[in-house]
């Protein structure tokens, strides 16, 4: 079994929004809308930069995770939902260790951001998480995948993320935004050498 076994069997209807644009227009816009946000979260999740220090050079964690609106199996980062009560830390590391099997800390969380604001309501937070890898429980990986999730973990070098993201492409994969951007920031900052 592979996460490319997966394939759509159908599809339904858009939410259709009405509004008015500055020369007051009314205008129809079709889009999407997540409704699992908790009452109590300003975000709907969040997306996760998971870089292990290798002697062979530091590497990001992505996944192969097939994803029914593209009808592809896309490269990710690692990413979830927010839980009710949760804060943004909280579940970035509950979600690290259920995709991956990694234990990690915290480090850094970005502004709110959105995948596709011209499509959909759905916001998040990229979290950077960092990971000891001396640590019994990051040794022997144990990922805890929900009954409905088929995740391939990997790992690529962070300086070739860009090449690798062209060749993944080539063979058939989707490019997550955020990992597309990552790799695009990683090559701006090789060739400016910032």
């Amino acid at each position: 079994m592979s996460v490319s076994d997966s394939k759509v069997v159908s599809t339904g209807p858009l939410v259709r929004i009405t509004y008015t644009d500055p020369k007051n227009v009314t205008r129809t816009w079709e889009s999407a809308e997540r409704r699992t946000r908790p009452k109590d979260a300003d975000i709907d999740g969040v997306g996760i930069v998971a870089i292990l220090d290798k002697p062979t050079g530091q590497e990001i964690i992505l996944q192969k995770q097939y994803r029914p609106p593209i009808d592809t199996v896309a490269i990710e980062v690692p990413a979830g939902l927010i839980d009710e009560g949760e804060t943004v830390e909280q579940c970035a590391v509950r979600e690290l260790r259920e995709e991956t099997g990694y234990v990690g800390e915290v480090t850094e969380t970005s502004p709110m951001m959105f995948n596709d604001p011209g499509f959909c309501n759905t916001n998040l937070r990229m979290v950077h998480v960092s990971i000891d890898m001396s640590l019994p429980e990051n040794q022997n990986l144990k990922p805890e995948l929900e009954e409905n999730e088929f995740i391939e973990v990997f790992t690529v070098k962070l300086a070739d993320l860009w090449d690798e993201c062209k060749k993944l492409e080539a063979e058939g994969y989707a490019i997550d935004a955020r990992v597309g951007t990552l790799a695009e920031g990683v090559l701006l900052a090789q060739r400016f050498k910032l």
